[in-house]
């Protein structure tokens, strides 16, 4: 199969090909890997950034409690990896630079994680009105009450089974406090200095505000 989806399997991909458009796709792809049709197609592309300390954080109990992922790793080894972007997936790095120079495309809308903690009801709003959908403000409180990281997890077991309390575990900013020794946090501001300290997406990142 011809996978957007790593985790995706074939049947899948027919349920997909069956639904009428427009449709929704999820997937982890580099932007430069995802097929040229999306682009001449000008399909709308939501892309959805977290900080790097605690996506680091995340993807570390992501993987080593996910039964098709590597598991077992320590943190150390997990931290340098990441760094190295010797993981699934690739350079948390890379991937944050080529959706960097698609940030003018109309196309492609950048929000973060961080953002939409903050103030869940404005994303609702924007993420529709990027879609071409006209919301009430009755719906776009139902849509954000039903969207909140405690929601969804209270309803994991329905979508997503047994894997649901390893999606959803704790979803607070900030968690790599509890995780990185002081060596760790200033190798990441390095890394992040280096890569992304002056383009757009660094500063939509927020980093001095969210892992400093």
């Amino acid at each position: 199969c011809n996978h957007l989806n790593p985790s995706c399997s074939c049947s899948s991909l027919q349920v997909v090909d069956r639904t009428p458009s427009p449709r929704f796709l999820g997937t982890h792809m580099h932007p430069d890997n995802i097929p040229a049709s999306f682009y001449t197609k000008k399909t709308k592309m939501l892309v959805i950034f977290r900080n790097p300390k605690d996506t680091l954080v995340s993807f570390y109990h992501f993987s080593n409690n996910n039964p098709v992922l590597p598991s077992g790793q320590s943190w150390e080894s997990f931290y340098s990896q990441f760094l190295m972007g010797d993981v699934p997936w690739g350079s948390y790095f890379d991937h944050a630079l080529a959706w960097e120079k698609r940030m003018d495309d109309p196309n492609v809308m950048i929000v973060t994680y961080e953002e939409l903690k903050q103030d869940l009801s404005e994303g609702v709003r924007q993420i529709s009105s990027f879609f071409g959908f006209s919301l009430t403000e009755a719906q776009v409180r139902q849509v954000s009450e039903e969207s909140t990281f405690t929601a969804m997890k209270e309803s994991s077991a329905h979508s997503h089974g047994t894997l649901g309390n390893v999606v959803f575990r704790k979803g607070e900013v900030g968690d790599w406090r509890n995780h990185f020794t002081p060596e760790q946090s200033r190798e990441m501001d390095q890394a992040f200095s280096k890569h992304l300290a002056g383009t757009r997406l660094g500063a939509k990142l927020n980093y001095h505000l969210h892992c400093q």
